[in-house]
């Protein structure tokens, strides 16, 4: 078993990505929690990763961009994107969303997100 990690967002480090999105973000052995903060008007660009995600909109709204349809995604909701699937997001207000990965994201811990720092 892993150890045991008590942890909060108040307390996690916020990383400025650019001018309206921030991170906050925690990792296990399989799994990686992030907290993105989007200001209305915030571009997440098209890319995609091995990853399973499951984006939870705590408040705030985002429209996700998919080859084949565009999907609102409001407080309370929360959509599961398969793997290899590519995406775009585009904040419709001042969002804050919750995005769980599996695996955990090696990509984000190595600081290897230039797409998000534009």
């Amino acid at each position: 078993m892993s150890a045991l990690e008590k942890s909060s967002w108040k307390t996690l480090e916020v990383e400025k990505m650019n001018d309206k999105l921030s991170r906050q973000m925690i990792s296990g052995e399989n799994a990686t929690v992030s907290q993105l903060l989007l200001k209305k008007g915030a571009v997440v660009p098209r890319h995609s990763h091995m990853n399973e995600q499951y984006s939870w909109i705590i408040s705030g709204a985002l429209k996700f961009i998919f080859d084949d349809r565009e999907i609102l995604v409001g407080a309370g909701d929360i959509l599961v994107i398969p793997p290899n699937v590519a995406h775009s997001a585009v904040a419709l207000e001042d969002t804050v969303d919750v995005d769980i990965f599996a695996p955990r994201r090696e990509d984000w811990i190595r600081k290897e997100d230039s797409y998000l720092r534009k």
